[in-house]
Formats: C-alpha cells, structure tokens, sequence
C-alpha cells in the first residue's frame, strides 16, 4: 500500500492500481480526490468535507463512491444516487478494494458550550487508521496511524498519550494545515522522544510505502 500525504487532513492510498481517498476538505488540494475510486470522509467541517471536491470526484470517475456519515450524505447523496453511502460505529465493509473498519462516534470536545458533531474513524486493511477529528482508539491494532497533531480542540501532551494508547508502529502527521513551520521541529522532537512510536512528517504530496 501506499500513502500520499495531501494538504491538512487528506490522504491518499493506493492497492493494485486503486485509489482510495480520506477527508478532501478545504484546506486540501483542489482535485485532492480526483482520480480516487472510493473516498471516505469522517465528519462534516469544512476542512474534512468539501461538496465541490466530492462532486468532482464523483464526476470525473462515473464508478467512484463515497462513504460517510448521515450528516454528510445527506447533503451530496441526491445528486449522486446509490453511489453514497451511510455509515457507522462498528459497520465493515470494501471499498475501492480495501477492507475498512468504523470507529468512533463523537467529534473532540472544541469547548463544553459547542455541540459535538458526529465524526467517525476509518481502519483501512487492518493497518492505517484515520481518526477524523478525535483521538479514538479502535478495538484493533493499528501499524500506522494518522495522528492529528494540531487542532483547537488538542494540545501536544494529549496527542502523546494517545500514541501511547493506540501502540502503533508508526505515527504520521495529519490536521498539520494551522501548525507553523516554527513549531513543527518542537512537535517532532516531542512525539518522536515521548510517544513510543516511529514518528513520521511527510509533506504534501510526499509518499511513504507501507
């Protein structure tokens, strides 16, 4: 498998010729899911899912499909019938040829007054694990994990722990777009000394084999 680093939290995997696509939002590349035969989004903020970039997806590839939560097929699902899909906590199923595993249910708490959104986690081939905005730990083991390393809703000290939680063999950066080139050496000598895991930086469109 391998793993094309986008923009923020977008990522790419590519199997035997198929692409997979996970959270094009907008801090993303434009056509960052162009070209995917399958595209998973976690929640519903802007920097997780973007219509215009779905709907290009959707229009360039006649095959390709979407799976997501509720409150995001409902707002793309009319114009692409059968080709949305809603999902869930605990729902598996194959997308583009990769087995993909839910988990999770709730958004990080931004603040107690802002309501949680729903936000779910995607488990690809047993292997890389996406979390969305929330720091789940999938009943699972995990090889690679996409570790959200700068949000409003986190700071270093829990992104550490949750390293340490899940016990993958390897983390790399994602939700990276707010993080400034100034702090980044601070967050890799952190996570890479504390979170006993490989830690890993790519930038967009960088690649790594997994």
């Amino acid at each position: 498998m391998r793993l094309t680093k986008k923009k923020h939290a977008c990522i790419r995997l590519e199997k035997d010729g198929r692409t997979l696509v996970v959270d094009p939002g907008a801090f993303s590349e434009e056509d960052a899911a162009v070209g995917a035969d399958a595209v998973l989004v976690t929640h519903e903020h802007p920097d997780h899912f973007d219509e215009g970039r779905l709907r290009a997806a959707l229009e360039a590839n006649a095959e390709a499909e979407i799976w997501t939560l509720r409150s995001v097929a409902e707002k793309i699902s009319a114009a692409f019938p059968g080709r949305v899909h809603t999902v869930g906590h605990g729902d598996t199923f194959t997308a583009a040829g990769f087995d993909v595993q839910v988990h999770g249910e709730l958004h990080a708490v931004i603040h107690p007054d802002l309501p949680r959104v729903t936000n779910v986690g995607y488990l690809v081939d047993g292997s890389v694990f996406h979390p969305g905005d929330a720091l789940t730990v999938p009943d699972h083991p995990v090889e690679t994990l996409m570790l959200p390393v700068h949000a409003p809703w986190n700071k270093i000290a829990e992104i550490i722990d949750y390293v340490r939680e899940v016990k993958p063999r390897r983390s790399v950066d994602i939700h990276d777009a707010l993080l400034t080139d100034l702090a980044r050496p601070l967050y890799d000598q952190h996570l890479g000394n504390l979170s006993g895991a490989e830690h890993d930086r790519l930038g967009p469109g960088e690649t790594a084999d997994l």
